[in-house]
């Protein structure tokens, strides 16, 4: 009964490598990306490649693991739902309160430490961020959007008015 059990697991283990998700790459440098449009200094760049656009952008560099089912479903699932909440690669294409927002919650995820997740940090090492570069990011984020709000004459947003007090 057990190695019936097992040689079912197995065969279902062997099926699903043949149903794989859509990889989350591009060749081009998107329209709307976020270095078209605004200044980003090659600093946070470097910063930003290294330790957030594999689930922030377009363009994902998958590991060696990428290639065995489930853990695809998993971690395209994990790419498209950090790709919901910011993507470098289209925030031109956000509304200028959309970006101004994006920018408050990456400066308090920073702050918080909520950002890279613990998660992709346990196998992507070189992705911690010291605190040189959490304090580079922050900057920059905060710079950035306090430009967008002055640019569109957005009002407060409720984070930064509780700030405030």
């Amino acid at each position: 009964m057990v190695k019936k059990i097992l040689l079912g697991l197995l065969a279902i283990f062997v099926i699903i490598q043949f149903f794989r998700p859509q990889k989350n790459q591009s060749t081009d440098l998107s329209a709307n990306d976020i270095t078209r449009h605004t200044t980003v200094p090659d600093s946070v760049l470097a910063i930003l490649k290294k330790s957030c656009y594999d689930c922030h952008s377009n363009n994902t560099v998958y590991p060696w693991y990428n290639n065995i089912q489930p853990v695809a479903w998993w971690l395209a699932n994990h790419v498209n739902e950090g790709r919901r909440h910011l993507n470098y690669s289209e925030f031109a294409s956000y509304a200028p309160t959309k970006q101004y927002k994006k920018m408050l919650e990456t400066v308090k995820q920073l702050k918080e430490d909520e950002m890279p997740l613990n998660s992709y940090l346990w196998i992507h090492r070189y992705a911690i961020l010291d605190s040189g570069q959490k304090t580079l990011l922050i900057s920059w984020a905060d710079s950035l959007g306090k430009g967008i709000k002055a640019a569109n004459n957005l009002p407060d947003q409720p984070e930064e008015r509780e700030q405030r007090h």
